[in-house]
């Protein structure tokens, strides 16, 4: 589990084809790699991802054909910048909310526009994952933990604060840019208990 607050801007360093799979080289900054081992989870862009190797400032994860096709990792090339954040800790703050790296979906910003000196965004997901976004609700966007400020059709808007645009990948985004999206898992849970049968 993680928590959307994101603790490092990496790069790619590379990716290699194997064999219809990738392997992903990330170089790091702040983030103390010190405090992962081989077999840990990182998310990286909004997909937990397991590291393979751990050599200085760098990591390595293998990509699945289904992460390659259901995630925009698929799209990162060399010297694209990641959002990082290790795996949650007993112990650890949970400033933004749970957020598991596992993606539903990836959404579109369809609007930027400046909003003082914050950033607003919005942002048009699958039709299917509509209903799991709500005003006031959380949502992670390429892995950042965010708060839903108004919520449309399938179309939601968020505002990005200085501190967000300058700690992570989403104040370069434009409008076009797509984005990994994660809804918030209570929501799938509440909709479960909703559709069970009730016994008689």
């Amino acid at each position: 589990m993680f928590t959307g607050i994101i603790q490092d801007i990496g790069r790619v360093r590379a990716l290699e084809p194997r064999g219809g799979d990738t392997r992903l080289t990330v170089a790091v900054d702040r983030l103390d790699l010190g405090r992962i081992a081989v077999g840990d989870s990182i998310c990286v862009q909004g997909c937990c991802v397991t590291a393979t190797a751990v050599q200085g400032a760098t990591f390595q994860a293998d990509l699945s054909r289904e992460t390659l096709a259901l995630t925009t990792l698929a799209e990162l090339r060399p010297h694209s910048p990641v959002n990082l954040e290790p795996s949650l800790r007993a112990g650890d703050p949970l400033g933004g909310h749970l957020v598991s790296g596992h993606v539903d979906g990836i959404a579109r910003v369809t609007a930027c526009a400046s909003d003082a000196r914050s950033l607003r965004l919005t942002i048009e997901v699958p039709a299917e994952l509509a209903r799991y976004i709500a005003r006031k609700g959380s949502v992670a966007v390429d892995g950042v933990s965010l708060t839903v400020n108004e919520a449309h059709g399938a179309s939601f808007g968020v505002n990005l604060i200085p501190h967000t645009r300058s700690m992570t990948t989403l104040g370069g985004l434009e409008v076009g840019a797509r984005v990994n999206l994660e809804v918030d898992s209570l929501a799938r849970y509440v909709e479960r208990l909703l559709a069970a049968p009730r016994e008689p």
